[in-house]
């Protein structure tokens, strides 16, 4: 654990890239697996290294916004804007904060650079990542942002995989239900 300590300290951004482009592209083959009921690469090599790409892009907006985000509610605090927090309520107000604002930046630049991958111009659903948001990732990043610094871009990029395997199981149920729908 202390090199991986010491690494994230060193290089907090190419860290934060690295984590991001391995655990979310990993996150992205998982959820396409469920969907497709196999586990074949559901992408060919030149997609999931533009997939890893995209990822530690993200990565590096999300690593800035972890910063960013704690130092503004810890200078919220400072100027009496909020009580003093507690780790909980610390951890809490930068979760709400930053997912409700960064968040819904994160969701529209991730579509954007899905659909320019895909080579489509896709927005179905786009609300229901944003609703993300408010299920799934503000609870996360409560658990990610109680935790000391270098573990939380770590636990973030995990948390991209978690969401891989809800979002693939959800998708595969869908996909289910509409198959059996056109075949009756």
């Amino acid at each position: 654990m202390n090199s991986y300590v010491e690494l994230v300290k060193a290089y907090p951004i190419y860290s934060a890239m690295i984590q991001f482009a391995i655990l979310g592209t990993l996150g992205d083959i998982i959820s396409k697996w469920m969907q497709q009921g196999t586990f074949f690469l559901p992408y060919k090599l030149p997609i999931v290294l533009l997939k890893m790409l995209e990822w530690a892009l993200i990565a590096i907006t999300i690593k800035y916004a972890f910063v960013g985000y704690q130092g503004f509610v810890d200078s919220l605090v400072a100027h009496h804007l909020l009580p003093e927090l507690g780790l909980f309520g610390r951890a809490f107000s930068v979760s709400v904060t930053m997912n409700l604002q960064y968040g819904l930046f994160l969701v529209i630049f991730h579509r954007f650079l899905d659909n320019l991958i895909a080579k489509q111009n896709n927005w179905k659903y786009i609300d229901k990542g944003m609703f993300s948001l408010i299920w799934f990732w503000i609870p996360a990043h409560i658990i990610t942002f109680m935790l000391d610094k270098p573990y939380q871009i770590g636990l973030a990029a995990v948390w991209s995989v978690v969401l891989g395997i809800i979002l693939g199981y959800y998708n595969r149920e869908s996909i289910t239900v509409l198959r059996k729908q056109h075949s009756s």
